[in-house]
């Protein structure tokens, strides 16, 4: 009886985080779909627009990392309440700025409540879980962040009216309905729950670079930061990449669309194989086929070739982050989870905030789709040094654990 007691938690906890997930990756993708019209309605340039994404995400570094660390001391679930109803006054808050600089702040203080959200989704749903299960259930949870954007650029490839705020209206109050139902039925973290008693909370020096974690958390850092430089740029700009090459803004839409339908798959696969299979290998594959990905965009020759080298793409480029996010789940103990999970996401989020100003900027100066897709490439090989470095660490670590039980 107790099981399934314990059971119904469980699924309890995937179920609100997946959902919560959804909501942030309409919201997070809403600026993506709807760029060109803000673009036309605010008199925008590409610089000015590539600035209005990376304001966004530069509020996501210090939500992650204050999420992250008062998730620790105060609870998982308190923290994500918070967070959900900050980004969702911001998000309806973009209907009213009558101004540029009124755009960049609210997108900015949105960008806060995502950050501090999405380290409390993966510290709640991994430690709901046993060790065996926890990069399945992290994907699970994550796959709600493509199916989300896969929603909002349905609505906005077969939109017609070009009514940019009806989506924000939406990622505003969608979510804001739905905290009192986290409230009555979000368990709080269960291994939380065991450990807050037991052990005082270390500073961010100690629970992240100690002796045995210091090299993990570097590689960690770095894998983190130029995986998402790849998914931000993708995520921000491929609609207005395909503008750019002469298709309209429902096709580039529905290019978003095929590209999250590939991160779905990517997301689901990549994140269940890391708990049993040989890691190395896993993030080998992933990151090899982010670069074959790029080719392909930048070679294919018709619009259903590009949708596909899309989907393709958007396969592995979010089923990377997937695993970024996986790793950073059991990289680190409970008790330090919350700050290590939160300080990962804030390296993250830097590259995710100079990757979509960097392709503005390559844009502006006429390097066009192909100058995008090409800087992308060392992006993807650091990323696949870092990553293979941390596998192999962690495949250490767990062998030499084994020993010493």
């Amino acid at each position: 009886m107790e099981n399934a007691h314990t059971n119904s938690k469980i699924n309890i906890t995937i179920v609100i985080c997946f959902i919560i997930a959804l909501i942030e990756g309409i919201d997070i993708q809403a600026i993506g779909v709807a760029a060109s019209s803000i673009k036309e309605h605010f008199g925008l340039d590409s610089s000015q627009l590539g600035m209005l994404f990376s304001v966004g995400i530069f509020g996501l570094l210090p939500g992650a990392i204050v999420g992250g660390y008062y998730a620790d001391r105060f609870g998982r679930k308190k923290v994500l309440i918070g967070s959900v109803i900050l980004f969702s006054i911001f998000t309806l808050s973009i209907v009213f700025v009558e101004s540029y600089y009124g755009l960049l702040w609210v997108r900015f203080l949105a960008g806060l409540g995502f950050g501090a959200a999405l380290p409390n989704l993966i510290a709640m749903v991994s430690e709901s879980v046993s060790l065996e299960n926890k990069g399945k259930s992290v994907g699970m949870m994550y796959c709600g962040m493509p199916i989300g954007a896969i929603l909002i650029s349905l609505w906005v490839a077969f939109d017609s009216s070009n009514d940019w705020k009806a989506i924000f209206y939406a990622g505003g109050i969608i979510p804001l309905l739905i905290v009192p139902f986290m409230i009555r039925y979000l368990p709080e973290s269960r291994e939380y729950q065991e450990i807050k008693q037991v052990k005082k909370q270390q500073s961010y020096s100690k629970a992240l670079f100690n002796e045995n974690q210091s090299l993990k958390t570097l590689l960690l850092w770095a894998g983190c930061f130029f995986t998402a430089m790849l998914l931000y740029i993708m995520l921000s700009w491929l609609p207005s990449l395909f503008v750019e090459l002469g298709f309209s803004k429902q096709q580039g839409s529905m290019a978003q669309v095929f590209f999250q339908i590939g991160a779905t798959a990517g997301t689901l696969l990549f994140t269940g194989l890391i708990d049993k299979g040989n890691k190395v290998i896993i993030i080998s594959v992933v990151y090899v086929g982010i670069l074959i990905g790029l080719l392909l965009m930048n070679s294919a020759p018709t619009l259903i070739l590009m949708y596909m080298a899309a989907a393709f793409t958007g396969f592995f480029i979010i089923g990377s982050n997937g695993l970024s996010y996986a790793f950073s789940s059991f990289t680190y103990v409970t008790e330090h989870r919350g700050q290590g999970v939160g300080a990962a996401n804030a390296i993250g989020r830097v590259g995710a905030m100079v990757g979509p100003a960097m392709a503005g900027f390559i844009l502006n100066s006429g390097g066009g789709t192909s100058g995008v897709l090409f800087s992308m490439f060392p992006c993807a090989l650091v990323a696949l040094v870092a990553m293979g470095l941390l596998a192999k660490k962690l495949g250490s670590d767990a062998v030499l654990a084994k020993k010493v039980v």
